[in-house]
């Protein structure tokens, strides 16, 4: 699994944050980190989205964070990454910078995601999605990480 996302995370407790769940994902989850792109908004965009695109490649089964995407619960998401592991494809998800990500990008994309309605810091929704990830192989495995019963 691949995560292009762009923007560069500095050593910190949000690096360590992200690591701590990528390192247990299993495939592990590869970052690869688009550098910040410089213009005018449409130029970023553009930019952005070139280097996310290529990054992903031709054959990838392309996840896109963005806020008007599907928004699963955790047991719904695991099934989800389920089905797309099981695609036989390689699985890249996507995240924007700043200015979003270009139309192109999300109609690229097999699938779009939003982890809620909320505004994140770009580099907390690594960690995350990151963590998020690793709930849903848990959830898949049987594994106790993940508690449904609510009060």
């Amino acid at each position: 699994m691949k995560l292009v996302a762009v923007g560069r995370m500095k050593s910190g407790p949000e690096r360590e944050l992200f690591e701590r769940y990528a390192v247990r994902l299993r495939p592990r989850l590869e970052l690869v980190e688009i550098p910040d792109a410089k213009g005018s908004v449409a130029e970023v965009r553009r930019k952005d989205a070139q280097a996310i695109l290529a990054a992903c490649g031709a054959s990838s089964f392309v996840v896109a964070l963005d806020e008007g995407g599907a928004r699963p619960d955790s047991a719904a998401f695991a099934g989800l990454l389920e089905r797309w592991l099981g695609g036989g494809r390689p699985l890249c998800f996507v995240i924007g910078g700043a200015e979003g990500l270009e139309a192109s990008v999300i109609a690229r994309a097999d699938a779009t995601l939003s982890l809620g309605r909320l505004t994140w810091p770009h580099m907390l929704v690594r960690s995350l999605l990151a963590e998020q990830l690793y709930r849903a192989q848990s959830i898949l495995s049987g594994h106790p990480y993940h508690r449904e019963a609510r009060p």
